[in-house]
Order: structure tokens, then sequence, then C-alpha cells
């Protein structure tokens, strides 16, 4: 595959700064994958912006657009057009009145969804559709995108055909700087919000939860502080905000006292951790509420606007983020998922040791800045080689097209040695040629506020002639979409390959692909991908 790197100017952008992010799960850097295009961000001085002026009538959403029909809108993924497929899986439309060539989507690198599912299906069960998000399978995997020298983004374009006439899986790529700058970070003060009730009493919740903070808070630096919170029927505050130094043996002791209690009073714990994290703040610290739960609440406010709104000036005022860590066989988690998106968040699910030994010795340590505050993405898609497209997944984090420069309403948060891709799929008009299509990420500078924006472009000749023959890092991408899209459909739709993406492989023949995939990559990864699918493929 070529590879396409057509600087775009960027109109009223400010000199690029950045600083830190914390405990994204999306990817750090690994693979082989070639890329697309990359662009290079203007600054404050000139250019013309690259995307025609947000909100063209009618493009609320913005997530579909079928020019054949002269309709487009906002639906769940991988719909293609309000039919009656998409109705019989319960996706709602919203259909734009004229054509619609944006797709407008918040920055989002969760991956709870995909290890939850891969816990269901090792205990042999098929996960329910509705947990199932599609950019959560594919931001669970290494992609290998140029990275920024300093801080900001590098947007990487590129696709293949499928099998289905005319269509092609579109990736957009965007990545941070590389994690690595320990000495450089600002300091912690995390605020743990750990659950206790008797759900957690299950090996692999609570357990896993003690080793893993013990081990973490032997990795945090000396000037990190933490604070403990604990919640079952009511909620306490343990632990104080401490400065690590030579107390750690004060936060083990804190640590090695949870013990289970009774019911999941989830709301009060939340609030209790808002309330010592606002307490405790640190001035030119990330300041960060690690919530660790099953999220199966059943005692006092159960609903996630709720639950935030009690907190809402910790988040607004001190920008202090919520981050989900998902625990247990049985897990509440539509109410997680919500409560890290209202909370300015994102989630990620341990059921291992090794699970939680990533998460918590690895990326936490290393991942204590912001890079970016509020980050969001806009693809346009040329109408004049494009008839249709939609976008896989991000169902809950779209953004009207006429909100993408007003950075008032909310991105996602994200950190230095991180990825997130977005998958398209693209129907090509036939015989067309040029331009597919331009990318543009906006975020705030963490400190300043200042926003800031980055482009890349990809060309219809840019397109491989297969997925199954593309670089690493897209077939990694294209087999967890398909995947998800299998897990989101009927039964027997997923076994025979009729799911709602172009080209849609059985779940035997996608468990082939991936176990050769998974063979020439050597990538443990992807083998539990494909060891994933094979499951899936066995249960159906």
């Amino acid at each position: 595959m070529k590879r396409y790197r057509t600087p775009r100017p960027v109109g009223v952008l400010l000199a690029l700064t950045a600083a830190g992010g914390l405990l994204l799960t999306g990817c750090d850097s690994g693979g082989d994958a070639d890329h697309g295009a990359k662009g290079s961000a203007a600054d404050s001085r000139g250019g013309s912006a690259p995307l025609p002026a947000p909100g063209r009538p009618g493009g609320e959403g913005g997530q579909r657009y079928d020019g054949s029909t002269g309709t487009g809108g906002a639906g769940g993924a991988g719909e293609p057009g309000g039919t009656g497929e998409d109705r019989r899986n319960g996706d709602s439309q919203e259909i734009a009145p004229v054509p619609d060539h944006l797709s407008t989507f918040a920055l989002d690198v969760d991956t709870a969804s995909y290890g939850y599912a891969r816990r269901t299906l090792s205990e042999g069960r098929l996960p329910d559709p509705s947990t199932v998000r599609p950019e959560e399978f594919v931001n669970s995997f290494r992609q290998d995108y140029d990275r920024p020298d300093g801080d900001g983004f590098t947007v990487t374009v590129d696709g293949a055909r499928t099998d289905e006439d005319d269509w092609s899986l579109v990736r957009v790529g965007l990545a941070t700087r590389g994690a690595g700058q320990e000495d450089g970070r600002p300091p912690a003060a995390l605020t743990f919000v750990i659950d206790v009730s008797g759900s957690m009493d299950e090996p692999g919740r609570l357990d896993l939860a003690k080793e893993s903070l013990g081990t973490m808070t032997d990795e945090l630096r000396d000037d990190d502080s933490v604070a403990l919170v604990t919640f079952s029927d009511e909620a306490e505050t343990v632990l104080p905000m401490t400065r690590l130094g030579d107390r750690r043996g004060r936060v083990h002791d804190a640590i090695d006292s949870l013990e289970p209690a009774e019911s999941t009073n989830l709301g009060a714990g939340v609030e209790t951790g808002y309330a010592t994290a606002v307490e405790g703040r640190r001035e030119g610290a990330t300041n960060r509420v690690v919530l660790v739960s099953d999220a199966l609440a059943n005692t006092g406010d159960t609903d996630a606007d709720a639950i935030l709104e009690r907190v809402a000036d910790a988040r607004r005022e001190h920008g202090i983020t919520l981050f989900g860590v998902g625990v247990g066989s049985d897990y509440g988690d539509a109410l997680m998922e919500r409560l890290a998106d209202k909370g300015d968040g994102h989630t990620t699910y341990v059921s291992t040791t090794e699970d939680a030994g990533e998460v918590f010795r690895e990326q936490l340590p290393r991942h204590i800045e912001l890079t970016a505050r509020d980050a969001k993405a806009q693809v346009a898609f040329d109408p004049e080689t494009v008839a249709e497209f939609r976008l896989v997944g991000y169902d809950n984090r779209r953004v009207a097209d006429d909100d993408f420069r007003d950075d008032r309403v909310d991105g996602g948060e994200v950190g230095p040695g991180h990825t997130v891709t977005a998958l398209y799929a693209v129907r090509v008009r036939p015989g067309a040629d040029g331009h597919l299509a331009t990318a543009t990420v906006r975020w705030l500078d963490p400190r300043t506020r200042a926003p800031h924006e980055e482009s890349g472009d990809v060309e219809t000749e840019a397109l491989g002639d297969s997925v199954w023959e593309a670089d690493q890092g897209l077939r990694v991408t294209a087999t967890a979409a398909y995947f998800a899209d299998a897990l989101r459909s009927p039964t027997g739709d997923a076994h025979e390959g009729r799911g709602s993406l172009p080209g849609a492989p059985g779940l035997g023949e996608l468990t082939e692909r991936a176990d050769a995939l998974a063979g020439r990559t050597k990538d443990e990864d992807v083998r539990g991908l494909a060891e994933a699918i094979g499951t899936a493929d066995r249960l159906t």
C-alpha cells in the first residue's frame, strides 16, 4: 500500500503545546503497520480550515451518509441506512434532511467492552450484544502509527477494499508522542475508590484489586500522592491524600485492611471519592479518581447522571477526571461506561493478575500526564468520490458537526504513548478517483486550554486491493471490528457472515484468518483475539 503524507493547512491554530494523560488504555506503540496520510498543523498565522465549515443543514451527528438517496444521519454502528434490518437490531436512526458528508465524534480509547467479552466467552457464554462496543474492540490492539516529536497528534488515514463491491474499510489513526518521559511528568494525586461490597468477595475482585494497588504503590514516585476511599452500604475515607515519600507502609496497611462488607452504594462511593480528591487536590499535579468496582449498584443512587451531577463542580472547576476499572464475572458494564463518559474519563476491565499488573503496575505509573483535553475528530468525506459511509461504533461518543470547534462541548482525554483508531465502512463511487477524505483532530492544551488542530488526507488510489492483504495493523483492526460486528448480530447471521459490515466473513473464516495473523505476528494479544473468535464460533 502506498503511503500518503499530504500536508493540509489548518486555520486559527496556536503553537502546539500540551501536557500529560492518565491511564488511557488505548495502546502503546507496536506492530509493523504502514500508514496513510499524516498532516502537518499550521500555526495561528495562516491557512484556511481543511474541512468545509461544520454544521451543514441536517448535520446533527453526521455519522452516516448515503449520497444515492440524499439522506444521512447519526445511527448505530454499522447501519447501512434506515433499513428494516437496522430496526430489527434495535438501532435508532436520525435521518438528516439533506446529504451530510461529515462525521464527528469524541475520542475514546476505552477497552472494557473487549475485556469483558473475552471473560464472558471464557466462561462458555456469548456476551450480551448491548455490551459489545466495536470501537473498544478496535482500540484494544497496538498500532504503529507515526508519532509527533512533541505534544499533539499525528493523523494517519489508510484503507483497503472488502469483498463486497465498491465497499472499503478506511482507518483513521491518531497518535500522541511516545511514553517514557517519566522524569518530566507532573506528580500524581490519585484517589482510589474501592468497592468493598459483598459482591466483591468473589475471587478475582477485591483480592485482585488489593494485590494490584499494593504493587502500584511501590511503582509510583515519592512525590506522588494517594488517597483511599471504600464503599459498601456507606462510604468511608480510609486514607486521606498522602504524599508517598517514606509513608508507603501506611498506604500498604490501609490497602491490606480492606475487607468485603454489605451492599453496593456506588453513588456514595463516587461522591465521597470526589470530595476526598478535592480536599487533597494538588496544584500542578494530575488529579484523578480511580474507581475499582463491579458496578453492580443496588443501594442509593444507581443512575450515572444522578451520581455525577452531585460532583459536577469537582469535574468542571477542578478538572478531576474519572477512570473506571471493572472487575467480576457479573459486571455492570453499562453503568461503568456511563460514569466514565460523564466523568470525562474512560474504562478498562481486568479479570486476571496479568491484566491488573498491566493496568496498575505498568500503565498507571507511566501515563500520569494528559497531552490533550476534550479531543474530538471530524472526518470529511469527499462527495465526488464517496457515495456512502458509516462509522463503526462510537455510538455514545458522537458529536454534532456544529460542535466540532465549540470547545465548550466535551471531548475525550488523551495521554502520551497512546493511539486512537476509528474505522469506517465506505462505498466509493464506481470509477471515482482522487481525494477520498480528510480527517482532523482538535484538542485543548491541558494547562492553557488553547485549541489546536492536526489533519491528514487519503486518496482513492491509496486503498489496497484487499483488507486481508493490507498491512498488519489494518488487518488486526478489521479482524477486531468484524468480530464485534458478529457478536452484535443475531447468532445465525454471525455464524454465516451476514453482519452489518461490508465483506463480513463468517466466524469460522474469521477464526482462520485471525489464527494465521497471530502466527505471522507472534503477538500474544492477537493470539488472544483468535482464541476468543474461535470460542464464539463454537458457541454459535
